[in-house]
């Protein structure tokens, strides 16, 4: 099974996408993960994801789609993946599915947790986010050791939005893919409607 999280700042899907992967024995690759990870590795791919993330700049689709392939050829990723933060637009989104395609695989659902613009505002107040590595913050829950700077790699925090999600909704609308999910009550109660909704069927059939 390969499904993608797709979902305003504040919406929940890196919680979600963690606790789904885990249910359902699936990889979950969070795009974040990857570019924290590339501060450390030393291969070629890393050193140029760095070089723009140590200028405070947003690291280029075709460097970013570069990592999502290398990521999904590990032996953990065999029985599926559960995409988180990725794909951002819909560059992205399309060299996804030509890269699957030329493993005869493809997105299988895309679980878009929608919640109301008043209860992303609930959220989201206070919630920043590094700019190089997406390292999320909270200024009550998980403040910064410094304002401003993240403590993972320095770089600056930010409040983002995410504009570019509407045309990813009607790519996969399109595609027949889209799954809408009510984003909003207890986190066990979206959990639930998320399996709900994508099937837990990928364990029965690992199992079986």
């Amino acid at each position: 099974m390969y499904t993608i999280f797709l979902g305003a700042p504040g919406a929940g899907k890196g919680t979600q996408a963690a606790r789904a992967a885990e249910e359902l024995k699936l990889a979950h690759i969070a795009s974040g993960d990857m570019f924290r990870e590339a501060l450390e590795k030393q291969d070629e791919l890393a050193t140029e994801a760095r070089s723009y993330m140590e200028k405070g700049m947003l690291v280029p689709d075709e460097i970013t789609i570069r990592m999502v392939l290398e990521r999904i050829s590990a032996p953990d990723c065999e029985h599926g993946v559960i995409f988180d933060g990725f794909p951002r637009n819909l560059a992205q989104a399309e060299a996804l599915d030509k890269a699957l395609a030329g493993q005869a695989k493809a997105i299988d659902n895309v679980a878009y947790i929608k919640v109301s613009e008043e209860e992303l505002l609930t959220r989201l107040s206070g919630r920043w986010i590094c700019r190089q590595c997406q390292a999320p913050y909270h200024a009550v829950n998980s403040p910064p050791r410094v304002r401003g700077k993240c403590d993972q790699c320095g770089g600056e925090l930010y409040q983002r939005s995410d504009a570019q999600t509407a045309p990813l909704i009607d790519y996969y609308t399109q595609a027949g893919k889209l799954l809408e999910i009510d984003g909003e009550g207890g986190m066990d109660e979206v959990g639930e409607r998320i399996l709900e909704a994508i099937g837990r069927e990928p364990v029965r059939r690992r199992e079986g």
